[in-house]
């Protein structure tokens, strides 16, 4: 259990803390590059990312779903906060999924051909998504460290 929540929780705040760089500290500092250096530093900066991020998929679905049937006996007798971990983490990795294979796919192809407006469209699109997903993300890991004790049946009573 020790290895697998460990590898749950850096993998979580891997992804989560690199959308929260990305838009708070990243997207400000790029703001007054040129655009074709602007876009080309977010297409090779969320490339880079993005593999990371599947790399942390990967293990959240595998420590999280380890956990939940081998420790916690299924989702069945899992609390309320399990439930909308894997909620949120199913939500957060189909919208990562769209971003993948359109936006981002967009964007580096535009930043590959120069063409700029298409790119930055893309960028904008990828923004969003980021920002709907860190506030997701942020949501995980408030439920995934309070949770068992905001969903208790002592705290609903």
């Amino acid at each position: 259990m020790g290895i697998a929540l460990t590898l749950h929780l850096l993998a979580a705040t891997i992804w989560v803390g690199g959308m929260f760089f990305a838009f708070v500290c990243l997207r400000p500092a790029a703001a007054g590059l040129d655009p074709a250096h602007r876009l080309k530093l977010w297409s090779d900066t969320l490339t880079a990312f993005f593999r990371w991020v599947w790399a942390c998929i990967v293990l959240l679905l595998a420590t999280g779903l380890w956990m939940t049937f081998s420790v916690l006996g299924g989702l069945k007798a899992a609390g309320m906060h399990v439930h909308l971990m894997l909620g949120a983490g199913v939500l957060m990795m189909l919208l990562t999924a769209h971003v993948t294979f359109a936006p981002l796919r967009r964007l580096r192809a535009a930043v590959a051909g120069s063409h700029w407006a298409d790119a930055g469209k893309a960028l904008g699109q990828i923004r969003v998504f980021i920002a709907v997903n860190l506030l997701l993300g942020l949501g995980v890991v408030a439920i995934a460290s309070g949770g068992r004790y905001f969903f208790s049946a002592a705290s609903l009573s």
